[in-house]
């Protein structure tokens, strides 16, 4: 335990000042689980090899970041801060999902989903250019990504075709976003002055060294322009000279192909390269471009947030269903729910633990939106199982917690075993009424759900019923809807369009 990591260099910090441990928990062993295979490629921090989990025969993608590298406090802190964003996000289905983190003397391991169909990079380099259809669904798919990200309050700051993996080798492979390393957390209106991201993709802004989740979009428009022409539209022999072609060189629409390729790509591509943040698209406008949508025609109404058609799904579950999701949220890891806790933190502005109804009404008027007050208090009765009139932590996890993780065995085993305080095997209609107590429901037709749950019609609710019941149209819509179809990351500035400032 008293080992430390050796310094790479003479001009490390001295060991005393840095950290033993990047994780805020003992991990198990990482060998103990996986066997270690061949090297898949090489990052500026870390190493990501083939790994076979022992048990199952499954092959993931193990990173490994040695802790030699990570210098001081905080490049410990971006380590953790990337395990929490990729959890987070990682029930996208264009993103790269997260299995597990490992932390030994040396290393910490993050196992995840293996792409076993190389980089975008690679692919573009093979084909040169694509044609307009190909280039609109793989862009619908990469601002996908960086729409959720901003739902969620999260900045990618490197998006590039390096870092999205086709998940296998065929010639229509989903594409999975990957290296979260240099994504942040951030709030409506923060700015950021770090400069971060890769030559070619980084926005004129971030070198001005101020800059907010705009950054995403500029970084998506120079790979729409380098998957229609095969080249970037800002180039130099040098970084500064890239640099200074950002900052003020003309895009280039004349050269071939451009002469072929449609009024309507190029009109996207302007305003996605917009020098003036507060002028750029928002991810959110880019995904109801004409080009982008099918048909060429945009949608009526605003794409749901990840955030809303969580509540929307929360809304539509039964009491039991809310209750289960309640236990669950308290028992996962902080890892897992990390993100969420961010998203908490920046709708409670007092940090006094709920949030409440004015307290959400103010935040969304603080960003600009004009929602009605019954709309507002959707919301609020979607997310407040026990009719407190506040919404706490708690409550806020259970309802935006992304529904795979009420699926996994061990947390329906867990749930279940709560609500049997009996440890009878059967969940009685006695048994639920005290649930119902305990988070402050009514107790009112309890009866007429244990029917629809009950499929033995032995008047009591078992662990296969339950289970089934809890997998069984989570998509779906209940007794109770959301009426409003506003974006809600939009309207708590999740998702901003350039225009918002810091107060």
């Amino acid at each position: 335990m008293d080992d430390q990591p050796k310094p790479s260099s003479s001009s490390a910090p001295p060991l005393s000042s840095r950290p033993k441990w990047v994780l805020p928990y003992k991990t198990q062993n990482l060998r103990d689980h996986y066997s270690i295979g061949r090297k898949l490629g090489q990052g500026q921090f870390g190493t990501t090899f083939l790994c076979t989990h022992k048990t199952s025969g499954k092959k993931y993608a193990c990173k490994s970041i040695p802790k030699r590298k990570l210098l001081c406090k905080e490049d410990y802190e971006d380590v953790w801060r990337e395990i929490q964003i990729m959890h987070h996000l990682s029930e996208h289905p264009h993103v790269v999902r997260i299995s597990g983190a490992y932390e030994d003397i040396s290393c910490v391991h993050l196992v995840m989903e293996l792409c076993e169909g190389g980089e975008l990079f690679d692919r573009i380099v093979k084909k040169g250019h694509y044609s307009e259809k190909e280039a609109a669904k793989l862009m619908k798919t990469i601002v996908g990504v960086v729409e959720t990200c901003h739902s969620l309050g999260v900045m990618h700051r490197d998006l590039k075709p390096e870092n999205f993996l086709l998940h296998s080798v065929e010639e229509d492979a989903p594409l999975k976003a990957t290296d979260f390393g240099l994504s942040v957390f951030y709030k409506p209106g923060e700015t950021f002055c770090d400069v971060v991201g890769s030559p070619y993709y980084v926005a004129p802004e971030v070198l001005r060294k101020h800059y907010g989740p705009e950054a995403d979009v500029w970084s998506a428009g120079i790979i729409l322009y380098i998957l229609l022409s095969g080249v970037p539209p800002f180039w130099a022999e040098t970084e500064i000279g890239i640099f200074k072609q950002i900052l003020q060189g003309k895009l280039d629409f004349e050269s071939e192909p451009w002469p072929s390729i449609s009024d309507s790509a190029k009109d996207l591509i302007r305003k996605m390269l917009e020098r003036n943040p507060k002028k750029r698209l928002s991810a959110h406008e880019v995904l109801c471009h004409p080009w982008i949508v099918d048909d060429r025609i945009a949608p009526d109404k605003p794409l749901d947030s990840a955030v809303l058609s969580r509540l929307k799904q929360f809304s539509a579950m039964n009491k039991l269903k809310k209750m289960a999701l309640r236990v669950i949220a308290d028992r996962l890891s902080e890892e897992e729910i990390g993100g969420l806790k961010e998203l908490f933190k920046m709708i409670d502005t007092d940090n006094s633990g709920t949030i409440t109804f004015d307290e959400l009404k103010d935040g969304l008027r603080r960003v600009g939106s004009e929602l009605m007050e019954s709309e507002i208090k959707d919301l609020m009765d979607a997310a407040d199982i026990d009719n407190s009139g506040t919404i706490d932590y708690g409550e806020f996890l259970a309802a935006t917690v992304h529904l795979n993780k009420l699926e996994r065995e061990e947390n329906l085993v867990s749930a279940f075993s709560f609500f049997d305080k009996d440890s009878s095997g059967y969940i009685t209609i006695d048994e639920l009424q005290q649930a119902c107590k305990e988070f402050g429901l009514s107790e009112l037709h309890l009866d007429e759900m244990i029917k629809e749950i009950d499929q033995d019609n032995d008047g009591q609710i078992d662990y296969g019923e339950f289970a089934a019941m809890m997998r069984k149209g989570n998509g779906g819509i209940g007794r109770r809807t959301m009426r409003s179809t506003f974006n809600l990351g939009d309207a708590l500035g999740l998702t901003t369009n350039g225009s918002k400032t810091s107060d």
